[in-house]
């Protein structure tokens, strides 16, 4: 089928259009300029630059024309900090996007669409009573995006939202996620100090099987959380160190309160500049060290998603994070950097 993806160029969207182009699909993509340097995409993928907020109805239309299929592998997560209320920025990026995209897809004839959205929307629904959405914009965000997608399903217009977790992988030029993790590790020199908890944890090749998966296999509107691997925090230190030379470094898991207080110093900082975070620190500590698990029959499984090498992910990004800090390499950072 021909597919029209928003945010063909990035990490998740340009490992999609190479799963679905190598299934046989076509795939035209809109993306922001410019390239990352050195990035290689796939030779098939149709690109035009260009910001599609800045896009008329009718010119997002001349792209979906035609189309059976449409993926929203773009907006922004909770590492973008901004001035108060924050939630206003993720309903620009992530929000209304999906909304008007939608409408104008659902017009246009396209019957399958996969929407990324984040894995913290699962624990939400799942952990009610920790009040994720009253405590977290981005939290809120992710949910209310979910919501409104969902609402354009019907038997005619299959939408699937996929909650992921933490990628590992590398784009060439791209900065990875992980710069902060890294730094902070390289940092402390004779042990690493890190909360007990962890985390579900996939591949971006397993997430450009997870889009394609969404767009061949779901009916109707439904949610698919995303984890083929859970680790704890320890589990992905040790890989962290040994990517870095480190393998023997000590890990010692700090008491919750601590990992509590460096959120507040940091809400603290973000006070004095006049910013806001997506993610309230403080109460984000309970998350931070819990297991935030998630069994693959819930989402990898159905959607085909194939076990890959998690630990060479974390190694190259890990390895891509270093060149990044010690300035071997140029980089693009991600929107509101």
């Amino acid at each position: 089928m021909k597919i029209f993806m928003i945010g063909g160029t990035g990490l998740l969207g340009s490992e999609a259009a190479r799963e679905l182009i190598a299934r046989g699909h076509q795939v035209i993509s809109i993306a922001l300029p410019p390239l990352p340097q050195g990035a290689v995409l796939p030779e098939k993928m149709e690109i035009h630059y260009g910001n599609y907020l800045e896009m008329t109805d009718n010119e997002i239309r001349t792209y979906m024309t035609g189309c059976e299929g449409f993926v929203f592998a773009a907006g922004v997560d909770e590492r973008v900090e901004g001035p108060h209320p924050i939630y206003d920025l993720y309903r620009k990026y992530n929000i209304d996007p999906v909304k008007r995209l939608l409408k104008i897809a659902r017009e246009c004839g396209i019957k399958h669409t996969a929407i990324c959205g984040s894995y913290f929307s699962y624990f939400a629904k799942t952990m009610p009573e920790e009040y994720l959405t009253k405590w977290h914009s981005y939290i809120r965000s992710r949910i209310d995006q979910e919501t409104i997608a969902l609402e354009f399903s019907d038997e005619n217009f299959n939408v699937a939202v996929l909650e992921l977790p933490y990628i590992f992988g590398t784009q060439p030029g791209r900065k990875p996620v992980w710069v902060f993790l890294v730094e902070n590790v390289m940092k402390m020199n004779s042990v690493t100090m890190y909360p007990r908890g962890g985390s579900a944890m996939v591949t971006v090749k397993q997430v450009g099987q997870a889009i394609a998966g969404a767009i061949e296999k779901n009916k109707g509107g439904k949610c698919y959380p995303i984890g083929y691997y859970n680790m704890t925090w320890k589990e992905l230190l040790r890989i962290v160190h040994k990517y870095l030379g480190t393998p023997d470094k000590r890990i010692i898991t700090i008491p919750d309160w601590m990992y509590g207080m460096a959120g507040k110093k940091l809400m603290k900082e973000q006070k004095k500049q006049n910013i806001e975070g997506g993610l309230n620190m403080v109460k984000f500590a309970k998350l931070q060290c819990s297991n935030l698990f998630i069994d693959k029959s819930l989402g990898c499984v159905p959607l085909g998603v194939e076990e890959d090498d998690i630990e060479g992910a974390i190694g190259d990004s890990v390895l891509l994070c270093k060149a990044v800090i010690e300035k071997k390499t140029e980089v693009m950072g991600m929107r509101g950097e």
